[in-house]
């Protein structure tokens, strides 16, 4: 893979991190359970980390870094503010909608894995990989845990 190529791939994840990092942000400043507040500021810090590792990688191949998250995010991000208020800000609604945004963040790495990389920069991609994964498992855990309760 060219470096052209490689710098917008990383760029994408880097997008995709950000839509992370404001999503969880979103979630965590409206999440009534203490445990999810702590769940969502967590995983925030995270993708925020995350997109910081990218970004040094992008710099170090002569790039520019992406600074913010996506169009689609930012809609997703929207859809999970407008759904929060319609529910009250459930907690079991935004564990829906950050299951869903994982969802997306876990593909986007899959996707990002099938591509030639340089192998430490592959190195990188696969343990960011895994902790999209971590996140989504964490996520839908708790997001089970809150259905079980309702019901």
């Amino acid at each position: 893979m060219d470096t052209k190529n490689t710098i917008s791939l990383l760029n994408d994840l880097i997008e995709t991190c950000k839509d992370g990092e404001y999503g969880f942000r979103e979630c965590a400043e409206h999440a009534k359970a203490p445990e999810l507040k702590t769940l969502f500021t967590t995983r925030a810090q995270g993708c925020a980390r995350a997109a910081q590792e990218l970004q040094a990688q992008v710099v170090a191949l002569g790039g520019s870094p992406d600074q913010g998250g996506s169009v689609a995010g930012a809609v997703h991000r929207g859809w999970v503010s407008v759904r929060s208020k319609l529910t009250g800000y459930d907690d079991k609604a935004m564990l829906e909608e950050c299951e869903r945004g994982e969802d997306v963040a876990v593909a986007k790495y899959r996707k990002a894995l099938e591509q030639p990389l340089d192998p430490a920069l592959r190195q990188l991609v696969q343990t960011q990989y895994e902790g999209a994964q971590r996140n989504h498992d964490e996520v839908k855990a708790a997001r089970n845990r809150y259905r079980q309760a309702a019901a």
